[in-house]
């Protein structure tokens, strides 16, 4: 559990597993500040490696998901400072590197105005699902520089090009029903069902084989700029290193999957996962969760082998 307090981001962590991250500047609509992502830096680094953290929830605080960079400490306050600059943009990097191949499953919870540079985080999220009333903007056109950072790129890639033109070069909005269209989030939902929508993909989530989840997603991330045959071989070792990952728990998720399936009829695979996969749990005959084989070595005592007297 992290004990720490930070200025500029709150960290809520649950007991069933999800973590939430808030962006916590409220009075500054959340934007981003240099002091914001070296926090963010710090706090991903420990989550990631946190035992208690099995999923990630990114928000903000107020009625802002984040307004993007802050113009005033993030360009201002560094000119002429060429160490601070460079400081600033290195940690900025926890979005687009970081973020992008997170180890542990991330949804974006935009809950309101998510602009420019806030583009970032949202799209580089696994997952992500806004408010309807939420407004989405590039607005840099309007103050003269290109969008922040990466975003053109990742809205070439993510909308249809007439609607990344469109939105860049206007500076116009568009709220969470029109960002699910494109692309920019999974789904919107009314605000009040915001919270709730979250957690129930959170906790569908959750009940994922955490190794084969965090393969998936790797895979898909990976495997976009690739030929067929480097992806090929690419996704030929990220199955092996399932198998290792999951050997360490003294489990085999493709074995049992298949087993529970073919073998005892204990689940549907187009309807819910296999009984045990989050947890490295397997099934008795008649689908009663048993502990797994590294579980059953840990929990019985080894006997003690002598001579008779």
């Amino acid at each position: 559990m992290l004990k720490k307090k930070y200025s500029c981001v709150k960290v809520d962590q649950q007991k069933d597993g999800i973590t939430w991250i808030i962006f916590n500047r409220p009075e500054k609509r959340n934007a981003m500040s240099p002091t914001f992502h070296a926090e963010m830096v710090e706090i991903l680094d420990l989550l990631e490696t946190d035992p208690d953290t099995k999923l990630v929830i990114l928000t903000g605080e107020g009625v802002s998901f984040s307004a993007g960079q802050d113009l005033k400490v993030f360009f201002r306050e560094t000119d002429g400072r060429p160490d601070l600059k460079a400081a600033a943009y290195n940690n900025s990097k926890w979005r687009n590197e970081k973020l992008w191949m997170y180890n542990k499953p991330t949804i974006s919870m935009v809950n309101g105005f998510c602009v420019g540079g806030a583009f970032t985080q949202c799209i580089c999220s696994d997952f992500a699902i806004s408010a309807d009333s939420a407004i989405f903007c590039l607005s840099e056109i309007n103050w003269g520089i290109l969008p922040g950072g990466m975003v053109s790129k990742m809205v070439s890639d993510l909308f249809n090009q007439r609607d990344a033109m469109f939105y860049a070069c206007t500076g116009r909005t568009f709220n969470g029903k029109e960002a699910a269209k494109m692309g920019m989030v999974n789904y919107s939902v009314p605000k009040k069902d915001l919270r709730k929508e979250t957690l129930k993909l959170a906790k569908e989530l959750l009940e994922k084989n955490p190794n084969v989840l965090r393969g998936t997603k790797h895979a898909i991330r990976a495997t976009q700029d690739m030929s067929w045959r480097a992806a090929a071989d690419y996704l030929a070792a990220k199955g092996a290193e399932i198998k290792v990952r999951d050997a360490a728990r003294g489990h085999d998720a493709y074995a049992e999957g298949i087993r529970q399936f073919i073998d005892e009829k204990a689940y549907r695979p187009v309807f819910s996962p296999y009984v045990g996969a989050a947890d490295g749990m397997t099934t008795e005959k008649g689908g009663k969760p048993r502990a797994s084989a590294a579980r059953k070595r840990k929990a019985s005592p080894k006997k003690r082998v002598g001579k008779k007297k």
